[in-house]
């Protein structure tokens, strides 16, 4: 059946008039077909009933809409086949799935349509069937890009799902060289309604595996955060898991700083992280949102007036969602797509901002976990700390006046001599015991600024633990060359290094050199640590994340790190080295 190009609109099949204005009047049913049906479309009605079998098998989305283009272009007997799906906004397309071009040809195209102009854009705005003779013709179209095949006839059918539109199904060039009739339309339409079932069961199946995958994700952090991991390895995984769930080109955590700003201390990128330790001022607008607990999106980072960071052009859909708990702001998480790539939908916001309310409240929890086991330590520091000021330094200093004794009473040289340096020596000691007792007695906040006195303090500290003091060498002006930021990934690093060696190394003796006249394989000047131990060294297959944050930290700043032998008998235990540029 011929239908011919007419000026005004014709009725379908179904009495619904042709936006397209090339239609006429469907044939009117004859006797002898299913129910009264004309007897061509009675014959099609097997090719239909298994077209609607088809469609509705399956359940993730993009193979949905793949058979329904697959199964409408065989249903109408075209050559192409394409469902553009309406973006969230209305305002254009957020995905186009064609059938019947090749891919050489799709990639010698290029990009593919956004709906914002053409016969797209108008079925977009006026979702109704379309049916055009030859769709050049059309004042509405406008045109095909370079290497794009031939099309005239033309077939658009809106699908909705539970009544909201979906997106619109395209046909075009119809085999045999004619114009789709009104039988096409008729089954076409028919499985479009089947294909908007089809499509909300995909849906709601795709949300609730979203959902699932949110849900693990938010275990995943909430076990490693009280498993008792570390902070650093905590919020990293934080990032990790984020990066993964969102799918975005990386997973990023801020947290507030001592100036008001906020500092990146997690990403997760295929890439260095490059961003590690990077500040953004307090008086960038976008801080002061998150400090005050708003949420941020953007749909184009690197075009957005409210600039973040130089980092910001590298990437397009953001989103910044702050880590809030119990109404205080712990941080920030965020997740930026690569340039061009699809926006967040209302869904994944949503579950991105339940995932960032997890995690608050696991950092919550792990925070407070790890307060009660610094009070743990510090009354035990307290108890040590009294316990060596009131026993231990008394009877060296009674020892002592009795060695003096013993020396003014003792006629032998030789003797007064030797008891002499023994004095001398307890002397040293009560000021070692003394030093480490006001070492124990400190407060986080009491460090001072001097790297070289906060080296001293992190040594220290770790000689309680340890049992014996860590020997230390400086080379070099320490104090005046290394930056902050240096210094104090310096002071992360040793206490890292240090921490390894207490709980893992068992080792009687361990060397720590901050050599600041180094000078790094790319020319730059910097500052080197060496934390060296004799103790059982790193087991085959044993845990290397506290080495990964060595390493992690150190490639943020342009350094490196490594380990190696240790300084025990034949290379035993563990060497850690760490730099970077100040």
């Amino acid at each position: 059946m011929s239908v011919p190009s007419a000026s005004a609109d014709s009725p379908l099949p179904d009495g619904t008039p042709d936006p397209g204005g090339s239609g006429e009047s469907a044939a009117r049913p004859t006797s002898g077909g299913l129910h009264g049906l004309p007897p061509e479309l009675t014959s099609r009605v097997p090719q239909l009933l298994e077209a609607m079998r088809s469609v509705g098998t399956g359940l993730e989305l993009h193979t949905t809409l793949d058979r329904i283009c697959e199964t409408a272009a065989e249903l109408a007997d075209a050559r192409y086949a394409a469902i553009g799906v309406v973006s969230e906004d209305g305002k254009g397309l957020s995905e186009f799935v064609y059938h019947g071009i090749d891919e050489h040809t799709a990639e010698r195209i290029g990009r593919l349509p956004d709906g914002h102009k053409g016969l797209l854009g108008a079925l977009i705005h006026q979702p109704r069937t379309l049916r055009l003779a030859d769709l050049s013709a059309d004042p509405r179209s406008c045109g095909f890009p370079a290497h794009h095949p031939p099309m005239r006839s033309f077939l658009g059918v809106p699908i909705r799902v539970q009544g909201e539109i979906f997106g619109n199904l395209y046909l075009t060039e119809k085999r045999d060289g004619a114009e789709f009739n009104d039988y096409d339309v008729q089954m076409v339409r028919v499985l479009a309604t089947e294909a908007g079932i089809a499509i909300g069961n995909a849906r709601l199946y795709e949300a609730a595996k979203q959902r699932e995958r949110w849900i693990d994700g938010s275990v995943a952090v909430t076990t490693a955060l009280l498993a008792g991991s570390d902070a650093e390895e905590a919020l990293a995984v934080v990032a990790e898991q984020a990066r993964h769930l969102a799918d975005s080109a990386a997973g990023i955590v801020l947290l507030p700083d001592d100036e008001g700003g906020m500092e990146i201390v997690a990403v997760s990128s295929e890439g260095p992280a490059g961003a590690l330790g990077m500040v953004i001022p307090p008086e960038n607008r976008i801080v002061e949102q998150l400090l005050e607990g708003e949420a941020v999106f953007m749909d184009d980072a690197a075009t957005d007036p409210r600039p973040v960071t130089d980092l910001a052009r590298h990437y397009g859909p953001v989103m910044m969602l702050p880590l809030h708990s119990d109404g205080r702001v712990l941080g920030t998480l965020v997740t930026p797509r690569a340039r061009g790539a699809r926006p967040f939908s209302e869904a994944e916001r949503t579950l991105a901002a339940q995932f960032a309310s997890q995690a608050a409240l696991a950092l919550m929890m792990a925070e407070a976990q790890r307060d009660r086991e610094r009070l743990a330590v510090y009354e035990d520091r307290d108890r040590i700390a009294r316990d060596l000021h009131d026993l231990v330094i008394q009877r060296l200093f009674a020892t002592g006046m009795m060695l003096e004794s013993a020396q003014r009473r003792s006629v032998v040289p030789e003797v007064q001599d030797g008891v002499g340096k023994a004095v001398d020596e307890l002397d040293v000691t009560i000021q070692e015991i003394r030093t480490a007792i006001f070492a124990l007695q400190q407060g986080p906040a009491e460090a001072p600024s001097g790297l070289r006195t906060r080296v001293l303090r992190e040594i220290n500290m770790a000689a309680v633990p340890l049992g014996f003091k860590p020997t230390h060498h400086f080379v070099g002006p320490v104090d005046t060359v290394v930056g902050e930021l240096a210094g104090k990934n310096l002071i992360a690093a040793l206490r890292e290094a240090l921490s390894n060696a207490f709980r893992h190394a068992h080792a009687a003796r361990i060397d720590v050199v901050v050599d600041a006249t180094v000078s790094l394989p790319d020319g730059q000047r910097g500052v080197r640590l060496t934390v060296a131990d004799d103790g059982v060294g790193i087991a085959e297959g044993g845990r290397r994340s506290g080495l990964k944050n060595l390493k992690r930290r150190a490639e943020s700043l342009g350094g490196d790190s490594w380990y190696g032998p240790g300084i025990g008998e034949d290379g035993g235990g563990t060497t850690v080295v760490w730099q970077a540029p100040y």
